[in-house]
């Protein structure tokens, strides 16, 4: 079901209407629960079932690992992380490890890698797995103080299904995130009220998401299209090049659109979602970036892989490995193929030599040039890298690069470059807006006239969105 139908706005205002209703306080979680699952179940109710079960271990692996059992908890903790990466291992990785590493080796059409090729990928699993990871070993620290948020939850193992079910299943960040940490989520399980919800903060990042999605997105991805392959193969160096950088912003308004939305949904049922995307496109190092981009992914990598694995605690060769071997793992975790391994091993690049060259200090005071340049650079950078999200086969990029550098001569399609820089605009002036916010004239006057940009906001979605379209991210 997505986030822009029918669908899914009567599903919303259905559900708040049984889960704020008086008999039904005491199960608000239950409603939310079956919302959820109807909502994962809408175009294919068998995954359903993989969403169940996925949950049941989550919760009992994070159960048993907290707990002090005649079993050594660790044994827990590993066995229950070893599964979850099992199960995403094969929904997720079976198709690609078996056509890479079985299928040369048998050449068996009908046999065990033909079988394993044709698994489907549940949509959304890299999302929940990451959170029923984080739920096991959250359990697992329950002594660090900073988890110490469990011991409000009530206890009994009927009590953490119910729970874990919610966390892992709640539909605004079920399918593309945020990916939440389970001591984030839990504290906050409790009663709701209507009376309690900020309308301004919904309506803002409900209206900012949809604009970003339905108005931005969809329009540029008509655009863009022409990226795949043989189309671009006969379009000039000028009209590639704008293409690339229209789909860099196409994919930061699909993405961070989705996540306002979740956002934005998740606040009507009195959660708080943690923000996922922080102007990204105004960074000036590829570590800002990290911290600007996809917020939720980059610190769950940091928690549960960086910092276990030595971070940069053991000295500066290490600490390159470490990267790199995060970056890559953050790759494959987009897509299974080797086109999105090379992706991370990129951003990982780019960040040891931004680390080898001293330049990871985004805050140093710098002139207005040095910071454009900068920002120009980092930009172009990760443009450039999102190629491989939509040319999977890296033949393909390698291609569009040398058509890049070879169609000079060809004839630019003028329409596609005018709707790219008029789609790419708001995204231009949404960044804009946050280096000039910073000035108190400035951010006081938009204060007093902030209505004016959201009613602008909501007539072009009325008025202007381009066709509907699944997420990007839904594909991971």
């Amino acid at each position: 079901m997505l986030f822009n139908s029918l669908g899914y706005l009567y599903l919303v205002i259905i559900a708040m209407l049984v889960y704020y209703a008086r008999p039904f306080r005491k199960a608000q979680v239950f409603v939310l629960i079956a919302s959820s699952f109807y909502f994962y179940a809408y175009n294919t109710p068998l995954l359903l079932a993989l969403l169940v079960f996925s949950t049941l271990l989550f919760a009992f692996f994070s159960y048993t690992a907290r707990h002090n059992f005649k079993i050594n908890r660790s044994v827990f903790l590993i066995a229950g992380v070893t599964t979850a990466l099992g199960i995403l291992t094969l929904f997720k990785y079976g198709p690609l490890l078996a056509k890479t590493f079985i299928f040369p080796l048998t050449g068996d059409k009908n046999g065990i890698a033909s079988f394993i090729m044709a698994v489907p990928l549940p949509i959304g699993i890299s999302f929940f797995t990451f959170e029923g990871i984080s739920l096991i070993v959250d359990s697992f620290r329950n002594r660090d103080s900073r988890e110490k948020a469990f011991e409000a939850i009530e206890p009994g193992f009927a009590n953490h299904l119910r729970n874990t079910a919610f966390f892992i299943s709640f539909f605004p960040h079920l399918i593309a995130g945020p990916i939440i940490k389970a001591h984030q989520f839990f504290p906050q399980i409790g009663e709701k009220y209507f009376k309690n919800i900020n309308w301004g903060y919904a309506f803002r990042t409900l209206i900012l998401g949809y604009f970003l999605k339905m108005v931005v997105a969809d329009n540029l991805k008509d655009q863009t299209f022409w990226i795949a392959y043989p189309y671009f193969t006969s379009h000039s160096s000028f009209s590639l090049l704008s293409m690339l950088y229209g789909y860099s912003i196409q994919i930061f308004a699909d993405f961070a659109g989705y996540s306002l939305i979740a956002l934005g949904t998740a606040s009507l049922f009195g959660y708080t979602l943690p923000v996922n995307f922080n102007f990204p496109y105004i960074a000036r190092s590829f570590s800002d970036f990290w911290q600007r981009w996809h917020i939720s992914l980059s610190t769950w990598l940091k928690t549960y892989l960086y910092i276990p694995i030595g971070g940069n605690k053991k000295g500066v060769l290490r600490t390159y490995f470490n990267i790199m071997t995060v970056m890559f793992v953050g790759g494959l975790w987009h897509g299974a193929a080797w086109s999105y391994a090379v992706w991370g091993i990129w951003h990982g690049l780019m960040l040891i030599l931004e680390r080898f060259f001293g330049g990871n200090n985004s805050s140093s005071q710098r002139g207005t040039l040095s910071s454009v340049l900068r920002v120009s650079f980092v930009f172009s950078a990760v443009t450039v890298s999102w190629l491989f999200f939509k040319l999977p086969e890296f033949g393909h990029v390698l291609l569009y690069f040398k058509n890049i550098a070879t169609n000079f001569n060809y004839q630019s399609n003028p329409g596609i470059i005018i709707n790219i820089f008029l789609y790419s605009l708001p995204v231009v002036f949404y960044h804009a807006w946050y280096l000039l916010k910073s000035q108190p004239a400035i951010a006081n006057f938009y204060r007093r006239f902030e209505f004016i940009p959201y009613g602008i906001m909501l007539f072009f979605i009325l008025t202007n969105s381009g066709s509907s379209d699944e997420f990007i991210y839904f594909q991971f």
